[in-house]
């Protein structure tokens, strides 16, 4: 009798080790581009809905901010995957950290110039002259490609325009410093309007109309991890769960900004301004699967090098990008 309950007990130990075991997550931790709001909504819907934890995986979503670099936190090692712009990630790539694309949920841009209407702008050419406001930290190389494509120097001469560091706000041109100030659609844009400058007021130049649009908000790792069969295995499972995070959130939308204030320790963000960003960022994300489109990744390549004495990138890379991770997805 003994012996049968010994058995019997030391299978249900081996029962639960192994249910343990198989059971355990893959710990994997996102850095994101920006602080925590609308346009990240889907990977905090994919964590709040359970989609991560269906796919195996524990994922840590770490916020950005103005004082944190993506490409640098994920060089320190303090994150598995980062957010951020496909021309940051070139150029970082091209001074020497392996930046490589796995995916792309963004398919469209939403970066554009918002002008006053009274400065008389009314077409980019009109830029000539004028102060405008441009983001930097790796947001500026869309900007600095266009100007170099209109033939516009950036130095401040009667030829060029005037740059204005522009902080993440919209000061520069409710305060009439700049005559133009970067945003975007699913954020400045709205602040601006929110200020009390109507839209009848405004004219925008989105990158996306001018076609040096270059792609927005792709998920990057280091090469390391792409030489990793087990990390690319990981990693296709967090893609598939962030894409159904994504396609939940362009469904329930309202749902997807109550998330992502539920997420959002600082308390700076408010529903109206979430509710309308998801909504905004729901258009970008249309018709993604999350499989990076070669030919888009090409164009903002030659945007890039196109980018006059001072370009963004001074070869093609070699590289950047791989389906490696979208073609593990089952």
């Amino acid at each position: 009798m003994k012996r049968i309950i010994g058995l019997s007990s030391g299978v249900a130990l081996a029962m639960v080790m192994a249910a343990g075991t198989a059971f355990a997550a893959d710990k994997l931790t996102l850095q994101l581009k920006w602080v925590t709001q609308g346009q990240f909504a889907g990977y905090y819907v994919a964590k709040d809905k359970g989609f991560y934890e269906e796919a195996g995986l524990e994922v840590e979503i770490k916020p950005g901010g103005p004082d944190v670099a993506p490409p640098q936190v994920i060089a320190g090692g303090g994150a598995d995957v980062v957010v951020d712009w496909m021309p940051s990630a070139l150029a970082t790539r091209e001074k020497g950290l392996p930046l490589v694309n796995i995916a792309q949920p963004f398919k469209r841009s939403g970066m554009m110039l918002t002008c006053r209407k009274e400065t008389g702008i009314t077409k980019p050419e009109d830029f000539k002259g004028k102060t405008l406001g441009v983001w930097f930290g790796g947001n500026e190389y869309p900007f600095l490609s266009w100007m170099s494509h209109l033939g516009l120097k950036t130095d401040g001469g009667p030829d060029g325009v005037t740059v204005l560091k522009q902080g993440f706000n919209v000061d520069p041109l409710i305060q009439k410093q700049a005559d133009c100030i970067s945003t975007m659609t699913y954020n400045e844009y709205w602040q601006v309007i929110d200020a009390g400058i109507p839209a009848d007021q405004l004219v925008t130049f989105k990158y996306e109309d001018e076609k040096v649009a270059t792609l927005e908000d792709g998920l990057y790792v280091l090469q390391k991890s792409i030489d990793d069969p087990a990390m690319v295995e990981k990693l296709a499972r967090f893609v598939k769960a962030s894409m159904k995070g994504w396609e939940y959130a362009r469904a329930n939308p309202d749902e997807a900004a109550d998330i992502v204030l539920e997420n959002d320790a600082s308390g700076a963000q408010t529903e109206k301004h979430q509710k309308r960003m998801v909504a905004e960022i729901n258009k970008l994300t249309e018709g993604s699967d999350g499989v990076l489109d070669v030919a888009a990744a090409e164009r903002t390549v030659e945007t890039l090098l196109e980018g006059g004495s001072d370009p963004v990138i001074t070869k093609k890379p070699e590289g950047a990008w791989t389906t490696k991770v979208t073609d593990a997805i089952k």
